[in-house]
């Protein structure tokens, strides 16, 4: 009996491996004919088939790469090394390193921090002081804060990463900026400051014909946590384009946030229709002043410095109070969930450049104490930040580097709705991967820990906090294989002698 039973199951096993082959024939067949007689993939059409492993291959390529084969410092955008370091900052692991640095002083452009033989003690270090932004606001914003979380709108990012992220930078005394999609919920919910973005299609604060509506600021800056407003000109990754968020990742509580349809396509303008001119600018910057009380400024990628002069004299011509409150600089390596590759890859000044053209436009015009500078571009570790203050940056705010510390893994999938890790994606299911509370924290000892290690720096430097960096703590490799103080590359500028600007200054 046990015999019979036993061959029955044999039997049927074999004939159900019989079918699957034969189904399995049947699908290469099917497969072979379509491939065969379809005329718009060359390598399917002459390797039936076999052809289609190409795209596993690219898809797996991607994989290999990052995990087997790239050295620590040759990976982009970000390395290992970078990333590494970021993910231990996270996690408050020891981040201190054996044997050797890994990274190669010799290329151009390397930043070397100048030490001193007599560095500050840790009994004489100082806490970041506090910072005005918008001294003549009504309602100005002050802050210790040197790193804060960059613009991520809530859509680019999913509604547990925007919540991680408010509730560890309230923890961590840092800002958030909402990037163009709007106020959500979930960024007031974690508790941080805001600084609320107006993109170019005003999502969030736009009236039924999409233009800036007084009414819908007054209702944002009723917030007590909104505390600034940075209007968006234009973003390192995309200048010259708008923002960019594919349908399937517009739900409907995003559409109703951002005031558009569900399930379609959001496609910003790639300018504000109203700002045509450097007076428009200003015209926009004391409007939205006015109307909310609270600092206002602007941010852009830059690719020359003469529609900063044109600014820069307008605001003489009109008076101080009319500058803006803060500059935020985006350089033209920085990131985004979706952009052509045309623009990513090849238009805007790197921040690099960028930052040293304002900081210096500001200070010939007389206006560095005026408005403030924030940089922001690929900015992840202490020597980054380091280097931005050294510059002459107020403030730094780095956007990827707080999706670093929320887990992501550089898996370049944000604007497929798939990201493996749960931040850039509104399927719920992978939502489920990303613990609220856990990322929160590891989002405030990402901040901690950043201050921290550019305190370092700076005390190495001989100085007792990161804000009082100079530009010649600073070293940049040259072409020559030697090193120059930066002070030296970006000399000391002198106030211009512009109309008005004399009389102001007496």
């Amino acid at each position: 009996m046990a015999s019979s039973t036993f061959m029955a199951v044999i039997n049927g096993l074999a004939a159900l491996f019989i079918l699957c082959v034969g189904l399995g024939v049947v699908a290469v067949a099917v497969l072979y004919v379509i491939d065969v007689t379809q005329t718009t993939h060359a390598v399917r059409r002459n390797y039936p088939v076999i052809g289609r492993l190409r795209y596993v291959f690219e898809d797996l390529g991607e994989f290999f790469r990052q995990y087997f084969f790239a050295m620590d410092r040759e990976e982009m955008p970000f390395n290992r090394a970078e990333r590494s370091w970021v993910y231990r900052a996270a996690k408050g692991v020891d981040s201190t390193v054996a044997f050797g640095s890994t990274r190669d002083l010799r290329p151009v452009g390397t930043v070397i921090f100048v030490n001193t033989p007599f560095p500050t003690l840790e009994e004489d270090a100082a806490s970041p002081g506090l910072v005005t932004i918008g001294a003549d606001c009504p309602h100005p914003y002050r802050t210790q804060s040197v790193f804060n979380i960059s613009g991520m709108s809530y859509g680019a990012i999913s509604r547990p990463a925007v919540l991680a992220l408010s509730k560890g930078a309230r923890a961590a005394g840092v800002w958030m900026n909402t990037g163009e999609g709007g106020l959500s919920p979930y960024h007031l919910e974690g508790g941080a400051d805001i600084v609320f973005q107006i993109g170019t299609a005003k999502y969030g604060v736009r009236d039924k014909d999409g233009r800036l509506s007084d009414e819908r600021l007054r209702a944002i800056a009723a917030h007590e946590q909104v505390r600034m407003f940075e209007i968006k000109v234009s973003q390192g990754a995309k200048p010259g384009k708008g923002g960019i968020l594919p349908g399937v990742k517009v739900t409907a509580e995003i559409a109703q946030i951002r005031g558009i349809e569900a399930g379609q396509s959001s496609l910003s303008p790639n300018r504000h229709p109203e700002l045509v001119n450097e007076s428009a600018l200003l015209d926009m910057l004391a409007h939205v002043r006015a109307v909310t009380g609270k600092p206002v400024g602007f941010k852009a990628v830059f690719g020359s410095d003469l529609w900063l002069e044109k600014l820069f004299k307008e605001i003489w011509r009109r008076g101080l109070d009319s500058a803006p409150d803060f500059i935020t600089v985006d350089g033209g390596e920085g990131g985004t969930g979706a952009a052509p590759m045309s623009l990513i890859d090849n238009v805007g000044l790197p921040l690099r450049e960028g930052l040293p053209l304002v900081v210096d436009k500001l200070k010939a015009f007389g206006l560095r104490d005026r408005t403030k500078t924030i940089a922001s571009g690929k900015l992840v570790t202490p020597a980054d930040v380091a280097w931005a203050l050294c510059m002459g940056a107020d403030f730094v705010t780095s956007a990827r580097g707080f999706m670093f510390a929320l887990g992501c893994i550089q898996a370049l999938q944000c604007n497929k709705n798939t990201c493996p890790t749960g931040i850039t994606t509104h399927d719920r299911n992978l939502q489920r991967g990303l613990d609220v509370t856990d990322k929160s924290e590891r989002v405030r000892r990402y901040a901690e820990t950043m201050h921290h290690e550019v305190g370092v720096i700076a005390h190495s430097c001989g100085v007792a906090e990161p804000r009082r960096l100079q530009r010649y703590h600073c070293r940049i490799v040259q072409a020559n294989g030697r090193s120059q103080p930066m002070n030296e590359l970006y000399p000391d500028v002198r106030v211009l002698a512009v109309p008005g600007l004399e009389e102001a200054r007496a």
